[in-house]
């Protein structure tokens, strides 16, 4: 299709699409990271403070299409540590969602505690609260409507249509617990409680909040090399699952990572049912506290 028709064309086009979303029947959803473990306080406020040692810092991008002009990227950046003063660990994050080249985005900062447990020497639990402000605007420059056409010289004519504010803001807060040991873990997490209104029009009908969003999710850490007791197998084989579910929205997510030395690897499934979507591979390198992957996903919907 992008072979044929004018980029000019293809951008009005996904305009026209993401204009529609902010119709009474829009159904929101939250955006998402393919490596949701490479994210892990936005997947689970009970998550923060849960790094191996010290303070940890990560940084997701995701591009959704980049084959297509004006299509979906999302940047986040967190940081998260353990406080034993605090009985528990802090985190803040901050997380910018860009659709339609720049006609809508969401900007987000969270704020988030989560307080241990240790249930015995093996096994922790971790309860997590996140308090979020959030932030979307639109750009109604980058909108065209019927009334601007004039015929044979395109949108030239200012709009008579009446726009509503060009931004909303509202607050936000989710809840998670998540148990551990060595090498096993479970979590759930809950996203969007009060679901806020998030209408431009400050419309209350159903489809202009946004939902809850409910998460679980789990998996194990499995050695696949010999070693000594008390010391890192080199080889190691972790399988994972996550099931998201989000107002009529339900996508599984499994597979595993498989670490070998300072390399890591990934092959994962994902249903959104009731179709298939997408094979999504990892490959990434782990150096002392440093850890870089490139996730690419294959739809097969």
């Amino acid at each position: 299709m992008t072979q044929f028709l004018p980029v000019r064309l293809l951008r009005s086009f996904f305009a026209l699409l993401i204009g529609l979303s902010f119709s009474q029947l829009a159904l929101a959803q939250d955006p998402e990271f393919t490596q949701f473990y490479a994210a892990p306080i936005y997947t689970n406020p009970a998550m923060a403070g849960t790094g191996e040692c010290g303070g940890r810092v990560v940084l997701n991008y995701r591009n959704q299409w980049p084959s297509l002009p004006g299509t979906f990227r999302t940047f986040a950046g967190s940081f998260d540590q353990h406080i034993d003063n605090l009985g528990g660990g802090i985190g803040i994050m901050a997380v910018r969602d860009v659709a339609g080249d720049g006609l809508l985005t969401t900007t987000a900062f969270s704020g988030i505690y989560s307080y241990q447990i240790n249930v015995n020497k093996k096994f922790t639990i971790r309860a997590g609260l996140q308090a979020t402000y959030m932030q979307r605007q639109i750009d109604f420059n980058k909108l065209r409507f019927s009334d601007q056409i004039v015929e044979r010289r395109g949108f030239i004519l200012p709009t008579q249509e009446q726009l509503p504010n060009n931004q909303v803001s509202y607050p936000n807060f989710s809840t998670g617990f998540v148990g551990y040991t060595k090498n096993f873990f479970v979590g759930l997490a809950a996203h969007n409680i009060t679901e806020p209104n998030q209408s431009f029009f400050n419309n209350t009908e159903d489809g202009t909040t946004l939902p809850r969003r409910f998460t679980l999710h789990g998996g194990v850490v499995l050695p696949l090399s010999k070693t000594r007791r008390g010391q890192t197998p080199d080889m190691t084989l972790s399988p994972n699952l996550l099931v998201m579910y989000q107002q009529r929205f339900l996508q599984i997510n499994f597979g595993f990572y498989v670490n070998k030395g300072p390399l890591v690897t990934g092959l994962w499934f994902r249903q959104t049912a009731p179709n298939a979507d997408a094979l999504m591979l990892l490959l990434g390198v782990r150096y002392n506290k440093f850890k870089f992957g490139y996730s690419y996903d294959i739809t097969v919907s």
